[in-house]
């Protein structure tokens, strides 16, 4: 990326990084929306896609695929590691959690109806993980891959470091 194209970016983003679309703070309006997107979509949101998607919500930050098996196995005693991949599977196929790749982890969509690729910013100390809601990032590599003739298939980007919190304390 050029340095001008960097400062342009940098410039934009912290004018624009605070538009939320139909933000979801709670987990039951999470799952709602969800819900909704799926039945517009024609998608069977089973109960144990719902239970996932419902335990990823509440999570509040970034939880693994083992511990969402450990609370299943809680509320009912057999889940197995097959049954709550498929869930993450298809909630993620249809872009109502991402994976984080970094740290194997998964996180709920702040925006659930459209599908979209976007960054994080992953705190290191309290592995808490913030969606950037801007799509002039992901275009600006779209276009830098399109300037080396390359043709992504998929883009995951993810920042580390301390968030205001714990760079605070």
């Amino acid at each position: 990326m050029m340095a001008h194209e960097v400062n342009r970016l940098s410039q934009t983003v912290s004018s624009k990084s605070h538009e939320h679309h139909h933000h979801h703070d709670d987990a039951q309006s999470f799952v709602r929306a969800v819900e909704h997107a799926s039945e517009e979509r024609g998608l069977r949101l089973t109960p144990l896609r719902k239970e996932v998607l419902e335990l990823v919500a509440a999570a509040g930050k970034p939880i693994k695929a083992y511990d969402l098996l450990d609370q299943l196995r809680e509320r009912h005693g057999n889940a197995a590691p097959p049954t709550v991949y498929r869930a993450l599977d298809f909630l993620l196929e249809h872009g109502f959690i991402h994976k984080l790749e970094s740290i194997n982890a998964f996180v709920s969509c702040h925006h659930p109806a459209e599908a979209h690729q976007v960054p994080f910013l992953i705190c290191d100390n309290c592995s808490s993980a913030q969606e950037v809601c801007d799509e002039r990032v992901a275009e600006l590599i779209e276009a830098q891959a399109k300037a080396f003739g390359f043709r992504p298939q998929a883009q995951t980007l993810e920042v580390h470091g301390l968030c205001r919190n714990c760079r605070k304390a």
